[in-house]
């Protein structure tokens, strides 16, 4: 496989290269406050992590110029427009970075992300600005995008390379062992890949006073037993790994990208994948994905731009394939735009049918949330995500406890809890041919009886966390006794009080849109790889496991070549 073209590789470096001159002449004393006058809002920034953590100028200016730099990204379409990779994967979030990064060890990948770079960002990287991005978002170009279930639930999605993990709270946690024989995935092999993402960016937390209250609440309210600091989801309580390090510090899967083959990888940021192009070779049965249309992001929807896939040497050789790992909502969004789901919704928008496959879009699922406000009033605290989880008998509940931003200068102190099963599921459906707009979305919230009354039970549990004598004694507040007694009071509560856990999955399910392979039924060369094809959502939080598949899959795929190339006759 020849290397990528020297001249872009040139393009994109070229303004890192100017970075690092100019670090050498930068005055690397400890912090003081002249060093940020004059030097813009970057310095600003820096110089307020020295400060509010100690850490030396030289660390911060380190992480902000090289720690932070991925070479090989990228704004500008033009650079990528009208070239041809082995691979091309579609979204750069939770599972896209770590596949695309795997797969580049051995051939040349495009990965394509809507967002832009989270390198800078301080309301990503930063703990202690941990639900700022949650609060201030718009249409096309904030790092979180809101969108609201047709049930009236507010919910989010990433929109920045990293995805999902560059917004959420950074609990690390793996599936639970039934979860990967279901999955049909070798245990081997998802060790090693679970452990290849937890060198990198997995550090164990410091429990802050508040979370070491959760840890005592759950405790007395019955989650049992008491397992410290573990990785693993087990029942009972325990301390979960975390991506923000002990400078409190996110490491996104962005940063998985660092392990990328730099002359195999290309990175196109602020990109939005409009369709698949597809070719028939004149065979309507033989359908097979050719490349992708994409415009810019903050562009126009008449001016688009093409990428395309290698061809195989031979007939007899594999080629690689589109990838699509734009997540729960993305991913069955571009199949339905690329004409590939229900005839009959497609034919009402107008969009050309290429494979009649009922599944894209169905089997939504979301995780059930109901939350309990433990302090009285709002407040102006440092924000805390959770560091902390309760896990029901038989995997059932999860609950947790942090400290959230509602606005720029208040916070809130909630115990959640989501049902981790939930029966209910919905449907995803195109609202417009823009790929730049959130589909609509409904997930059927306690819909299903055996929700409800799984809802009401968890609400029980709830309140005995909350009016638990660690979390009365830290707030200093007299325990409260007047939890709700009959199940129609918590039946009740839970239908007027459900929100999401954020753990959203479904839209491209195995069986359903794709095989064991993750192959997309009916179409060479297309896969999906991300939660879209997830039937319920793993662990604790979905994200160590959607890191853990991009490298999994990446690894299956390449020795998958690997095979074919060792078993092709030698000319």
């Amino acid at each position: 496989m020849e290397a990528l073209d020297i001249k872009l590789r040139k393009r994109i470096r070229h303004g890192r290269l100017l970075k690092a001159f100019l670090f050498l002449f930068l005055d690397l004393s400890l912090c003081s406050p002249s060093q940020a006058q004059g030097s813009g809002a970057s310095f600003i920034i820096i110089n307020s992590i020295c400060r509010a953590s100690s850490i030396h100028y030289n660390v911060i200016l380190m992480s902000f110029f090289i720690v932070g730099e991925l070479p090989f990204m990228t704004s500008d379409v033009t650079q990528v427009a009208g070239q041809s990779f082995d691979y091309i994967v579609v979204g750069g979030g939770t599972a896209g970075c770590p596949l695309a990064a795997t797969l580049s060890e051995k051939f040349s990948v495009l990965l394509v992300e809507r967002g832009g770079s989270p390198y800078g960002n301080p309301w990503v990287l930063e703990k202690r600005f941990y639900g700022f991005s949650l609060i201030q978002t718009d249409e096309f170009s904030s790092v979180a995008q809101d969108f609201t279930s047709t049930d009236g639930v507010r919910n989010c999605r990433g929109r920045v390379l990293g995805g999902s993990s560059a917004i959420n709270g950074g609990f690390y946690s793996r599936a639970s062992e039934d979860f990967i024989d279901k999955a049909g995935w070798d245990k081997e092999s998802v060790k090693e890949a679970y452990t290849w993402v937890e060198s990198k960016i997995v550090s164990i937390p410091e429990l802050t006073p508040w979370q070491t209250v959760v840890e005592f609440g759950l405790l007395e309210a019955g989650f049992l037993p008491y397992n410290g600091y573990s990785l693993e989801h087990i029942e009972g309580t325990k301390i979960g790994g975390s991506i923000f390090d002990a400078w409190g510090i996110r490491h996104t899967s962005a940063d998985l990208l660092k392990a990328a083959n730099p002359g195999n990888i290309v990175v196109i940021l602020n990109a939005t994948v409009n369709n698949i192009i597809f070719e028939s070779n004149g065979n309507a049965s033989q359908t097979s994905a050719k490349g992708i249309r994409f415009i810019k992001s903050d562009g126009s929807m008449d001016q688009t731009y093409e990428a395309y896939l290698n061809q195989p040497k031979n007939c007899t050789s594999n080629g690689g394939d589109v990838i699509l790992s734009a997540g729960a909502l993305g991913s069955p969004q571009i199949l339905l735009l690329s004409g590939i789901g229900h005839r009959k919704h497609l034919e009402d928008l107008d969009i050309p049918h290429v494979m009649n496959l009922k599944g894209v879009g169905k089997k939504m699922k979301d995780n059930p949330c109901i939350a309990v406000l433990v302090d009285t009033d709002p407040q102006n605290r440092q924000p805390e995500p959770p560091q902390v989880s309760g896990i029901a008998k038989d995997f059932k509940f999860i609950i947790e406890g942090g400290v959230i931003q509602t606005s720029f200068n208040e916070t809130r102190m909630p115990i959640a809890a989501k049902i981790a099963f939930p029966a209910s599921e919905g449907e995803l459906r195109l609202n417009s041919s823009d790929p730049r707009q959130n589909p609509s979305v409904k997930f059927n919230y306690l819909d299903d009886e055996k929700d409800l009354d799984a809802c009401a039970e968890m609400v029980q549990l709830l309140e005995r966390v909350a009016r638990s004598h660690p979390v009365a004694f830290y707030l200093g507040v007299k325990r409260q006794s007047n939890l709700m007694t009959s199940t129609d009071e918590q039946r009740k509560f839970c239908k007027e009080n459900v929100k999401t856990y954020y753990h959203y999955h479904g839209g491209c399910t195995v069986g359903s849109v794709v095989d064991s392979d993750y192959k997309v039924y009916g179409v060479k060369g297309l896969r999906v790889v991300d939660g879209s094809t997830f039937r319920e959502s793993p662990g604790t939080n979905p994200m160590a496991t959607l890191m853990m598949l991009g490298r999994y899959q990446g690894l299956k795929i390449l020795r998958e070549r690997d095979h074919v190339s060792s078993s092709l006759p030698t000319q």
